[in-house]
């Protein structure tokens, strides 16, 4: 068998690498919805979270839930990270696409 080959070319040849989202940090999540917005895919899902109590970051809370980010489908992830572009907290993890075969 031969080995996959995910690298490309961009339109003025540049080579290009896709950068796969393997992993949500959900305790920096915020809950925003930017990643979902911007995902041509169905990747994420809106989750709830519950709080724990000794959590200080969630001392003004009245609710026990949160809402955060999830992956819902990581496997159709098409590699051009705008997720990660568009994220004011920096949670999404990507893995180039050479390192996943």
């Amino acid at each position: 068998m031969s080995e996959k080959s995910y690298m490309g070319l961009t339109r003025d040849g540049t080579p290009w690498e896709p950068q796969f989202v393997t992993a949500l940090d959900q305790n920096a999540c915020i809950g925003c919805g930017r990643c979902y917005k911007v995902c041509p895919r169905d990747v994420f899902d809106l989750v709830e979270k519950e709080i724990d109590e000794d959590d200080d970051a969630y001392d003004d809370y009245e609710d026990d839930v949160v809402m955060v980010m999830s992956l819902k489908n990581a496997g159709d992830c098409i590699g051009c990270a705008a997720c990660s572009t568009v994220c004011a907290k920096n949670c999404h993890t990507h893995t180039p696409a050479s390192a996943l075969v």
